[in-house]
């Protein structure tokens, strides 16, 4: 009986959940509608690259994998979708953002992030300067940026974490997940791994800090914050003045030296094995020493706390909006949500099935890469060898010729 009121209560609990949880953006350019779904920047002063419906160079399924890659080096890029239902708030709940990023061009240069907007954001107009609400996702240059942006636009400011969270930087596909909870605590995942979780509060610029220094406190004159001081006991030795450079003694006067001519001889100079440097009495404890000082701080009166960091009251839209010197990233699996378990699903079938299959997918067409380049080097090798026999073979010939 106890086992199935159990079995009874865990049903009502996951009925409870899937009604609560709601799943408020997806996307996953499973068919080819998916260009009348997310509207392409037309703005002006810049040129921007296109985007291509594929499943890359190597996938699970190529109908099921498909996403949006980028077609062109050295192109901004800027697309976007709103959602059906229009504006939702996360009020109260969990805002999740999820999407896979797949840098299959191995990028060196170029974002793989994706934007969050309101419902002001103009899709034909979209460009590097449009507001946003959230930017989330990798950002790559050369070895010194491979880095997770998670940017908060407040009150009108763009804030960047203080914390440096690191991407993925291989060609196969990757789950980013950003989580904010209404307890203003966040998480970033990474193939459903924590990298980094935090305060809202701490690990952002959003509040003024809740302390400041006394702008009346100052250190005190008699404050002696030197832990050693010089041993006034301590003399310097009377053999410790010695030059740092000494004539060569074992030097000696070319034999073809004209002091008319050349001047007079000097012996070069050599460092001074007796040389002590400069001399420094000894330190010793400093009886005085109070330790060093510290300002002290007050109340901040400039600091107002704020309960809602977390709150985005109207999210309308989802899109990519970067720059990239080598094209070939492949978007996919984007999600806005406020359940993780609504992500975790998502997230489980790729990595179970996309991400295994499309590594075992590379390594095959690495395994043909390699033996057509063997069979090629094979081929341009003999063909070297039939030149060179030919050439030996022709002067032969000629040497022959001119000895008749």
């Amino acid at each position: 009986m106890i086992c199935k009121l159990v079995s009874v209560l865990a049903v009502v609990l996951a009925v409870g959940h899937l009604s609560y949880a709601k799943i408020y953006f997806r996307e996953d350019f499973s068919d080819a509608d998916w260009s009348k779904r997310w509207i392409q920047s037309q703005h002006s002063g810049k040129e921007y690259g296109d985007f291509k419906w594929t499943a890359g160079k190597f996938y699970g399924n190529e109908d099921k994998d498909k996403g949006i890659q980028t077609t062109t080096d050295a192109r901004f890029y800027a697309i976007s979708a709103k959602f059906e239902d229009n504006a939702y708030t996360n009020d109260g709940k969990d805002l999740v953002i999820q999407f896979s990023v797949k840098h299959e061009q191995n990028i060196d240069c170029g974002g793989g992030y994706v934007k969050v907007f309101d419902c002001s954001l103009d899709q034909t107009s979209l460009h590097g300067e449009s507001p946003y609400l959230i930017m989330f996702g990798p950002d790559i240059c050369g070895p010194g940026t491979k880095k997770v942006h998670v940017i908060f636009n407040y009150k009108g400011k763009n804030l960047l974490t203080t914390k440096e969270i690191r991407c993925k930087d291989d060609v196969f596909t990757h789950i980013y997940r950003l989580v904010v909870k209404p307890d203003n605590t966040y998480k970033v995942l990474i193939d459903g791994e924590v990298v980094e979780k935090g305060e809202l509060e701490k690990d952002w610029a959003f509040l003024e800090p809740k302390k400041i220094k006394d702008p009346e406190a100052k250190k005190p004159e008699d404050w002696d914050d030197r832990a050693k001081i010089d041993d006034e006991s301590d003399t310097k030795p009377e053999d410790w003045e010695q030059p740092e450079y000494i004539a060569d003694p074992d030097a000696t006067k070319p034999e073809d030296w004209d002091d008319e001519m050349d001047g007079e001889w000097e012996p070069p100079q050599i460092n001074n094995p007796a040389y002590k440097g400069e001399w420094k009495p000894k330190q010793i404890d400093n009886p005085a020493y109070k330790g060093p000082w510290v300002h002290p701080e007050v109340d901040n009166p400039a600091y107002v706390a704020d309960t809602n960091l977390y709150l985005q009251k109207d999210v309308c839209a989802v899109g990519f909006d970067l720059w990239q010197v080598k094209a070939g990233t492949i978007f996919d699996n984007v999600l806005i949500t406020d359940s993780e378990q609504e992500a975790d699903e998502i997230q489980d079938e790729i990595l179970n099935s996309t991400v295994k299959d499309e590594k075992i997918m590379k390594d095959k067409l690495d395994e043909e890469e390699k033996k057509a380049t063997e069979s090629e080097k094979k081929t341009d090798d003999k063909e070297d060898d039939d030149k060179e026999e030919e050439t030996k073979e022709e002067e032969e010939d000629e040497h022959e010729h001119e000895e008749l």
